[in-house]
């Protein structure tokens, strides 16, 4: 419809993702965030979507940024990073939130040391993609799509 504002997708990326391509390659893969943002923005575009691609490194800095989508975005897409773990106060703020939310880790967090294993954030979104590298984020992005277009 002309004249209608795409759907911004909120992404947000924890700490220290801002060091991918260079930080454990063989586990996180050689893409760079700048990379995945790149890529990611070019399959929302041909999905009639906007999105907001956002890292920090600080765990309140999160928190405002879930708050921030409340109104504005139509969904969100998150990568906790270590704060998966560890972050009840993260974990709170998503569960506030009404809109499609997936959870992606670049690595499969189930195969990995057993502190991994548990997401606290995994029960209160829509779903969890882990384990498809940089591609995670292409998928939860069209899952997203696919929940937008079947709800409209």
């Amino acid at each position: 419809m002309a004249g209608r504002p795409e759907p911004i997708i909120f992404i947000l990326n924890g700490p220290n993702l801002n060091l991918l391509g260079t930080r454990e390659p063989d586990i996180y893969g050689h893409h760079t965030l700048e990379d995945i943002s790149h890529s990611v923005g070019e399959r929302a575009a041909a999905l009639s979507l906007a999105i907001d691609f956002r890292q920090s490194n600080h765990e309140g800095q999160l928190i405002d940024w879930v708050q921030e989508a409340a109104p504005l975005a139509s969904g969100l897409i998150i990568n906790a990073a270590g704060y998966t773990h560890t972050s009840i106060a993260l974990r709170d703020a998503l569960a506030s939130l009404s809109m499609p939310s997936v959870e992606v880790h670049l690595s499969n967090i189930h195969a990995r040391e057993t502190f991994r294993h548990r997401s606290l954030i995994a029960p209160v979104v829509t779903g969890q993609i882990a384990g498809f590298g940089a591609q995670g984020y292409i998928l939860a992005l069209e899952v997203i799509a696919a929940m937008l277009s079947a709800n409209s």
